[in-house]
């Protein structure tokens, strides 16, 4: 199973994106919005991670209930894609929805339906994926 995260609009706090998943195949399962920091030169806490491709797998803990952890991101640690709605919930990680709305009136889009959205993915990709960002 693989991914493909597209980033898309970036400003001063944060980058919007879509993920696709795919089956071995190749027949898209699903498609969901991200919402991860802006580019920070990968810095720790403050920055989405490099574009690549990572091997991303099953995590639970209990902050997040069920997610996911991107594995070996160059100079980072326990990134992890996880339920989340605002900039702000995310320390480097990536956050996915439904869509792209300004839930909170900040002037930054945000991601909806978050732990929906995480339940479906986790329910469409159990045993994990590699996720390719451009």
């Amino acid at each position: 199973m693989r991914a493909v995260l597209i980033r898309g609009k970036s400003d001063d706090k944060q980058t919007l994106g879509t993920l696709e998943l795919f089956d071995d195949a190749g027949k898209e399962l699903l498609e969901v919005k991200t919402l991860e920091l802006d580019w920070q030169n990968n810095e720790r806490r403050q920055s989405c991670i490099p574009k690549g491709t990572y091997n991303v797998t099953p995590r639970k803990s209990a902050k997040y209930g069920s997610h996911f952890l991107v594995n070996d991101v160059p100079g980072r640690d326990m990134i992890l894609i996880h339920h989340g709605n605002y900039h702000t919930d995310i320390l480097g990680c990536i956050l996915v929805g439904q869509a792209h709305t300004d839930i909170n009136g900040d002037g930054y889009r945000d991601v909806t339906s978050s732990k929906a959205t995480m339940k479906k993915l986790l329910n469409a990709a159990p045993e994990g994926f590699t996720l390719t960002i451009k």
